[in-house]
């Protein structure tokens, strides 16, 4: 890959880092001003930070001390989440372009060997807390309390996006 675009690629990676940080918090928001948390809702939360924690593990080549589905309070949760987000940024501010290409040697959770790069492990972050995020958002409105939006775009704006009345059914 020319330099140029592993510089664009590293400066990308650092924006949707910050995404990452942010919509965190927004989750644990949610969730915290919810009278009695939906137990899925946080669940679904606990995964994702317990899955950043588990590809950081796989970054550094260590053994994780967090599971993939964690059971976590919301105080605990908040913790995980500050560490992962400091640990993703420790990465971004210290490795070069050159070394988010590191092939990264690692099992998953059903024990089948793979090697990643770095940068690949690091979108995998993203788009992994993205999906559930989602899915959180949907319990909790199920719940009958409103979510924290969470899109990239309200990120940029630093305002929601639009939303369009559900119709009724």
């Amino acid at each position: 890959m020319p330099t140029e675009a592993r510089d664009s690629a590293h400066g990308q990676l650092s924006k949707l880092l910050d995404h990452l940080e942010w919509a965190d918090r927004r989750v644990l928001d949610s969730l915290r001003a919810m009278v009695h948390p939906d137990a899925r809702a946080l669940d679904l939360y606990a995964h994702v930070l317990g899955t950043e924690h588990t590809w950081l593990s796989r970054i550094h080549e260590r053994a994780p001390r967090v599971k993939v589905w964690p059971q976590l309070t919301l105080a605990a949760a908040a913790e995980l989440a500050v560490e992962n987000a400091a640990a993703l940024r420790a990465i971004i501010a210290t490795d070069s372009p050159e070394q988010l290409q590191r092939k990264v040697a690692y099992s998953n959770t059903a024990g089948h060997a793979f090697h990643s790069t770095v940068e690949d492990m690091l979108f995998q972050v993203v788009l992994h807390g993205c999906y559930h995020r989602g899915q959180v958002a949907m319990v909790v409105r199920g719940a009958g309390a409103e979510p924290s939006p969470t899109d990239y775009i309200a990120f940029v704006r630093g305002a929601p996006a639009a939303v369009t009345p559900r119709p009724n059914r």
